[in-house]
């Protein structure tokens, strides 16, 4: 046995209890995560690791070389470094490397309980596979590829080819429909004589007056699409041909052709969940991983400051991150809750009302005493007395009873006591540092909207009696129901409000033409809320889809993209083009929008210190198999896939349906 599986088997030993009270630990806080298997892995082996998307075992393509090489090469020389990784499986399969200290190993492992927990309970997870074993359909398809690429009458480099055509288009599926396993397409047979006929590249009014109406008609149903097809991976793999250079024509997709473009299909509606809720399931990780390591002292004393230092670093990485702006909207969704049910019994206290609220309240009174009492507070040995006396539902009395006889670990693990309630109290948001002032900044709108469906018989006395009433699960339990239906574009577009850009300075920046330069343009929510969106809509992808499957009745594939104001990278898009024809056999067609600056325009608005005008004009790219071509379109042509604002879809409950 070698030294490092004899290291890692000591590690794995010393984990055992860490691992089995931070399950407790995150059941009792209300989450109910995957079982999680805990694997020890060297250095190497994580980097192979996140090369593969979290899986051991993955078809052969050179994706994954380069992806370990840029890993490797960012730790070496960038000082990056790899915490962890954990699957959507179920069990969930988590990897913790053997060098890092104690400290990170912990928080590793509670943010890890979290990352199951919302793979187990978040819906968009649950529209690929009700039973999920993830790792053992990727080692099939990895399998299955290597297989393919053996076999002695299919060229290797073909496969290779074929897998770097797909590829190009994994975003390109419906994300937000429910995936079907099985294959049930049916494939339209190609009429050949309509090939022929394509071949001939005759004009419409030719095609009219040679050939009979009621056929030309039935070729181009078959052909064609009955309104936009989102999964273009589908409609390929059910509609399309490989072009054969050696004939000259497109022909149909041998049969290993079509099984590697649906293992392809069905591993990019596995991964996409996560795409989707990236923000949303880090924030959610990074949230309940403070609670437990700081907020419980799950890091123990000699291993606090270690932990403080390792979230600053996931925290304050530069640029857009998801770690940073997921936990920051998931404190506000939870303080907002705890705030609308605090003020709402507030304010059926005799003589309050939404009118005077802010006059007659003491919110120092109020937070003081919203404080968890000491007992819950700071749990200790010497306190198990009182919190016997509890009967409130905060306390678990068995457990303070193993505690007395010395079977419960209190100072270590205090939050065994405990009831899900109780955590709640002990961490009620409102009275956090970090929160207190957000009762008082309660508007007059909302204040309005809590008194409308308010009855005489709901009053209470006194304040005191009010704020006895007081649910301290509401944030909870709100942000479990949010973690249940939305992923990253709902949940930003409910929940990024003024009042959360305001708290946390959040504005958008755009390159001035006038100055040169980028300067901060807004800090108003919606910009925001717009810049932001824009990176998570479709992954931050252009969303194309097909519009016409016979378009000019020639047999040719007509994509439109779905213009949201940002233009396509037209170069990048023609490669695309290119790498599609592949799997149509025949000339294909990209609707879109562009934007056009004239110098004369730029240079008058840079003299009056203003921005230029850009001119949208409609574009359709075309790749017939040896060239790309360009031409301009009327508007009337492209206003269908024009949009005055971003449509972004953003109900779950529709999405969901």
């Amino acid at each position: 046995m070698s030294v490092d599986r004899i290291e890692a088997q000591r590690i794995a030993a010393e984990l055992e209890e860490p691992v089995r009270q931070a399950r407790a630990l995150a059941e009792t806080l209300g989450l109910s995560p995957y079982e999680v298997n805990y694997w020890i892995v060297d250095h190497d082996e994580m980097n192979a690791l996140i090369a593969y998307g979290g899986f051991q075992h993955r078809y052969p393509h050179w994706r994954w070389g380069m992806a370990y090489d840029r890993q490797r090469k960012e730790r070496q020389f960038a000082g990056g470094k790899a915490f962890e990784i954990v699957n959507n499986d179920d069990p969930a399969h988590a990897f913790l490397q053997q060098s890092n200290a104690m400290a990170d190993q912990k928080a590793v492992i509670t943010h890890v309980e979290a990352h199951a927990d919302f793979f187990a309970n978040n819906e968009w997870f649950g529209l690929f596979a009700d039973d999920l074993d993830a790792a053992a359909m990727l080692e099939r398809h990895a399998e299955r590829i290597e297989s393919i690429m053996s076999d002695p009458e299919v060229d290797r480099e073909a496969v290779e080819r074929w897998i770097d055509h797909v590829l190009c288009l994994e975003d390109v599926i419906d994300q937000h429909t429910e995936f079907v396993r099985t294959v049930e397409s049916e494939v339209t047979e190609t009429d050949p004589l309509a090939d022929e006929i394509a071949a001939l590249d005759l004009s419409d009014e030719v095609r009219r007056e040679v050939f009979d109406d009621e056929w030309l008609e039935r070729i181009e149903e078959e052909a064609g699409v009955e309104g936009p097809a989102v999964d273009l991976l589908a409609f390929l793999r059910d509609h399309g041909m490989a072009f054969d250079e050696d004939e000259g024509k497109a022909v149909e997709f041998e049969e290993w052709q079509r099984e590697v473009l649906d293992v392809l299909r069905t591993e990019a509606y596995y991964f996409a969940p996560q795409r989707m809720t990236k923000v949303m399931n880090e924030g959610w990780a990074a949230y309940w991983e403070s609670i437990m390591m700081a907020g419980e002292t799950f890091a123990g004393d000699d291993e606090f400051v270690r932990y403080a230092d390792h979230q600053a670093r996931v925290l304050g990485s530069p640029g857009l991150n998801p770690y940073k702006l997921g936990k920051e909207l998931w404190e506000y969704v939870e303080t907002v809750a705890n705030r609308r049910e605090v003020a709402g019994k507030l304010l059926r206290v005799e003589g309050v009302s939404w009118r005077n609220f802010h006059d007659v309240i003491d919110f120092d009174d109020v937070l003081s005493a919203l404080e968890p009492p000491p007992e819950l507070d700071s749990i200790a040995p010497n306190r198990l007395d009182d919190l016997a006396e509890r009967d409130d539902g905060t306390v678990d009395h068995e457990a303070i009873e193993r505690a007395r006889s010395g079977d419960a670990d209190i100072e270590r693990y205090p939050w065994t006591v405990l009831t899900e309630d109780g955590m709640a109290r002990r961490h009620f948001s409102l009275v956090k540092p970090q929160h207190r002032g957000a009762l008082s900044r309660i508007g007059q709108r909302e204040l309005e909207r809590l008194s409308r469906y308010m009855f005489d018989e709901d009053r209470y006395a006194t304040v005191e009696a009010a704020l006895d009433d007081v649910d301290f699960g509401a944030g909870w339990n709100r942000m479990r129901e949010v973690r249940e239906s939305h992923n990253d574009v709902t949940f930003i577009d409910e929940f990024l409000t003024q009042e959360f850009v305001d708290e946390h300075r959040y504005f958008t920046y755009e390159y001035v033409h006038a100055s040169g330069e980028n300067r901060v343009t807004s800090t108003d929510y919606e910009d925001v809320k717009r810049k932001l969106l824009l990176q998570f809509t479709n992954f931050g992808k252009p969303t194309v889809a097909v519009e016409d499957g016979n378009f000019r009745n020639r047999g040719e594939l007509l994509l439109a993209h779905r213009y949201n104001g940002v233009m396509l990278d037209v170069k990048q898009a023609k490669r695309v083009l290119e790498r599609i024809f592949e799997l149509w056999g025949r000339p294909v067609h990209l609707k879109t929008i562009v934007k056009e600056l004239d110098d004369k325009d730029v240079e008058i608005a840079r003299r009056r210190n203003r921005e230029p005008e850009p001119k949208e004009r409609g574009r359709l790219v075309s790749f017939d198999g040896d060239s790309i071509s360009e031409q301009e379109l009327a508007w009337a042509e492209v206003e269908d896939i024009a949009a005055d604002d971003v449509d972004y879809d953003t109900k779950p409950e529709e999405w969901l349906a």
